[in-house]
């Protein structure tokens, strides 16, 4: 007899992508099926995201009020609400490996939008739109950006987008700046400083701009670098760099995620090699290369290697600070802070290392919200998804309300905007950098 849950720490088996198996669409409803009749019978993860809500809907509208009476092609409807926050597996679900019903509902998802996209049932918007570096590269063209960002923030032209493209009219796009990372940072004069390496750091750093924090929002990157050479450590930006493959993940798009590996992990395991750490500033960049990588390619030995040399920024400086190596020397309080805790940043595993370096300044409060923003990176943008987005995203806005702080913040840049919209109080998000950055007063 089945045992009810699991208190073992959950596991996870490699994607198998490169199985037949994975590609035979038979199969693959036969274990949708299989995992929606658990899920049914469980019901705990309704309140995560719009795909158990949609499922359930379904059951109880069906025939049987079981699975068996929904109909398969109804099945998509559940696939496209979930966005791959991985939250499911991590937070609710009893039954994730090593529990012999062995329920990976995320994973079932992505191998479900992957046989999606190969037999060309994609829109060309979402393909589009996980394009983020080619979007990146060619709206910080310097003549292009203002053009692209009046687009963007027209309510005219936001309509026609609704119309013609799908992005819903409400939604709030990211911003380009002309002036990119790379650009800001060849203008920089990197600090001397002595490396002084502990038991888990090198104290030398490369950082992994990512398409947000090199294109979107630049600030960011550099407000990192700024705290990583105040506290004495060697910094560098890598160079010549793609997507990490995220956006294309989450589209099932596996051959671009394949190609974006190629490219990336050639020049991380180099950089590895010869001695740097690797930071990313954006949370679901970092997970790229700490978890989706390596369950698809867990043989390529470079894969992981950078994923073992792979930190969270605020992960790593709680480790320098551990070995005594961090500046606490701070000058400036930030008083009561609302922090979003970012899906992706807790899919980590690591605690709360950013709550737990900004409770290190003085007369600073940090609030904690454990709970999904529903932005999804693309998934608030499309016009069919946006008001459930807004929806998964009201319990954190009435927190960030109810807490009355001095300023709201999230690791995951995109989240703290879509928060920003859910307020709609003309009130901006702070990024924990650029706070840390603000309390050195640096």
């Amino acid at each position: 007899m089945a045992r009810e849950g699991s208190l073992e720490a959950p596991t996870r088996h490699p994607l198998g992508q490169d199985s037949p198996e994975f590609w035979d669409e038979e199969n693959l409803f036969v274990e949708l099926e299989r995992v929606f009749d658990i899920c049914h019978g469980c019901r705990r993860c309704v309140s995560l995201c719009g795909s158990f809500p949609t499922l359930f809907d379904l059951v109880d509208e069906s025939d049987t009020f079981e699975v068996d009476g929904v109909d398969k092609k109804d099945y998509w409807k559940v696939v496209d609400d979930c966005f791959l926050c991985d939250l499911c597996y991590l937070t609710k679900c009893p039954y994730v490996p090593p529990h012999e019903w062995n329920v990976d509902f995320p994973h079932l998802m992505l191998r479900a939008k992957a046989v999606k996209f190969k037999k060309g049932e994609t829109k060309t918007r979402d393909r589009l739109i996980t394009s983020t570096d080619a979007l990146g590269k060619f709206a910080s063209i310097p003549v292009i950006t203002q053009t692209v960002n009046a687009v963007n923030s027209n309510p005219l032209t936001r309509k026609l987008l609704d119309k013609t493209l799908g992005i819903h009219a409400d939604a709030l796009l990211p911003k380009y700046d002309s002036n990119t990372l790379v650009k800001r940072d060849k203008k920089r004069h990197p600090a001397e400083h002595t490396v002084e390496a502990t038991d888990t750091t090198t104290g030398k750093v490369a950082l992994f701009a990512t398409c947000y924090g090199n294109y979107n929002e630049p600030q960011i990157g550099e407000d990192l670098i700024k705290v990583l050479e105040h506290n004495g450590l060697q910094v560098q930006l890598v160079q010549n760099t793609q997507c990490c493959g995220m956006p294309k993940l989450e589209l099932g798009d596996l051959d671009a995620v394949t190609r974006a590996k190629d490219a990336n992990i050639k020049i991380l395991a180099q950089l590895v090699d010869d001695g740097w750490d690797i930071i990313t500033p954006v949370p679901s960049c970092t997970l790229m290369f700490k978890q989706e990588l390596p369950l698809m390619f867990p043989d390529d030995s470079d894969v992981i290697k950078v994923q073992q040399a792979m930190f969270d920024p605020f992960e790593y400086l709680m480790l320098r600070h551990k070995a005594g190596k961090l500046n606490t020397d701070f000058k400036q309080p930030l008083g009561k802070i609302s922090y979003h805790v970012a899906c992706h940043q807790r899919v980590q595993r690591i605690g709360m290392k950013t709550r737990d370096v900004l409770q290190l300044i003085p007369d600073t409060e940090v609030l904690p919200i454990e709970r999904c923003s529903g932005h999804d990176g693309t998934y608030t943008f499309k016009s069919e998804h946006h008001d459930t987005a807004m929806k998964i995203c009201k319990p954190v806005v009435n927190k960030v309300k109810q807490q009355e702080a001095d300023a709201y913040t999230s690791d995951c840049a995109m989240a703290g905007h879509h928060i920003e919209a859910g307020l709609a109080d003309g009130s901006k998000p702070a990024h924990p950098v650029s706070l840390l950055r603000k309390a050195y007063n640096i």
